[in-house]
């Protein structure tokens, strides 16, 4: 029985830590979406927080219906540096639409496109970097 509430207890305590941590890091991910001061874009968030806890070679991948004409912005974090995530966008038939990863991992990417279409959103850690923890995705239109 002590091993079994032991456990129980590990199981919450390693949950709540998780949760702190991914939290931290979507107020974090937001200030990629506010005013930016070179050329005063403004992003409002799609109301969805993407986040997923990953390890060594493992990626998360998220479905997003982009609309045309629109302006979208990606952020990315994982962490106190800007370049832990490294990020994928493809098409609905998986075709590479765009990597971070040429560009030193830039934690977030504008681009508009002309017509509404399904995109997946892949994004995995740099292991260089960092090998396991929690990585946040935000996406945001301009008003």
């Amino acid at each position: 029985m002590k091993k079994i509430l032991l456990g129980l207890i590990l199981s919450v305590v390693a949950s709540l830590s998780y949760a702190q941590e991914c939290d931290s890091l979507v107020n974090e991910c937001y200030k990629y979406l506010l005013k930016d001061k070179r050329n005063n874009k403004v992003f409002i968030s799609d109301g969805q927080v993407y986040q997923a806890f990953v390890d060594v070679e493992q990626s998360a991948e998220f479905k997003v219906t982009l609309y045309g004409g629109t302006l979208y912005r990606i952020a990315t974090t994982a962490g106190i540096d800007d370049n832990y995530v490294i990020f994928n966008v493809y098409d609905q038939d998986r075709n590479l639409l765009f990597s971070n990863d040429k560009y030193k991992n830039k934690p977030y990417w504008d681009f508009k496109i002309d017509n509404t279409m399904d995109c997946y959103i892949e994004a995995y850690l740099d292991i260089d970097k960092k090998i396991s923890g929690c990585l946040v995705i935000l996406l945001g239109f301009q008003k």
